[in-house]
């Protein structure tokens, strides 16, 4: 099952769904990204290099009076590796239990879907407020080993980035 979709802007991700739920335990983020890998970086996961994706989230308050008041900002991250002697895709989100799937295809649901996670604790945001939510993936090349971050500067493959998708979200009465 293919879950890649190719975009006709430069940066060539982009986010298809964002939006904040409320939960139990605070405020959960809902987001989904459509983008296809490169050739190069295609073949450098299936070389063992691991790639890493992070998915942001800033939520702000805007005020009249002043600037907006930044509250919350919020990164998963999701690494991509291929294990040459299992032959197989490992996955594992903000340096967690690793999990393991046959296709890079697979594998990158996780990055693709992320699951929804917490952003902000029930009492973080103010009962009733309107806040500004923007929400963005980037390959992270800050977890790259310095030869892979060379090449990334010279090859855009490597410079997979959406823009930042902007909506308002009101906070539940507590």
């Amino acid at each position: 099952m293919m879950f890649f979709c190719a975009q006709a802007h430069a940066s060539g991700v982009e986010v298809t769904t964002a939006k904040i739920e409320s939960s139990d335990e605070g405020y959960r983020v809902l987001v989904a990204f459509s983008f296809e890998l490169g050739n190069d970086l295609k073949t450098a996961i299936n070389e063992g290099i691991p790639v890493s994706f992070t998915a942001e989230v800033e939520i702000n308050r805007p005020r009249w009076y002043w600037f907006d008041e930044k509250t919350i900002r919020s990164a998963q991250t999701v690494k991509i590796q291929y294990d040459l002697w299992r032959r197989q895709y490992t996955a594992a989100v903000n340096g967690g239990l690793k999990q393991n799937f046959a296709t890079l295809e697979e594998a990158m649901t996780l990055v693709l879907r992320p699951r929804r996670w917490l952003v902000a604790d029930k009492n973080a945001l103010n009962s009733n407020a309107t806040y500004n939510v923007a929400v963005r993936l980037k390959l992270d090349s800050n977890q790259l080993s310095r030869p892979m971050l060379i090449t990334s500067f010279s090859n855009s493959d490597w410079r997979l980035a959406s823009e930042w998708k902007r909506f308002t979200f009101k906070a539940d009465d507590k």
